[in-house]
């Protein structure tokens, strides 16, 4: 899968919901908040799910 810069993502084995910053040397740079400050750190594409939402039926 693709991601973008804003992209809302999340390890496929579980963990925070994170937004894409960008890439470096074939990496997804990936931040999130944890409760006590900005965690950044970068992941292999193959590892990352986008973030599914919700979303609103009408109905």
């Amino acid at each position: 899968m693709v991601f973008v810069v804003s992209d809302e993502v999340q390890p496929k084995n579980g963990g925070p919901r994170m937004i894409v910053t960008g890439f470096s040397s074939g990496m997804v740079e990936c931040r999130w908040y944890d409760g006590f400050g900005v965690k950044r750190e970068a992941f292999r594409e193959d590892d990352l799910a986008p973030l599914v939402t919700g979303g609103s039926s009408q109905g």
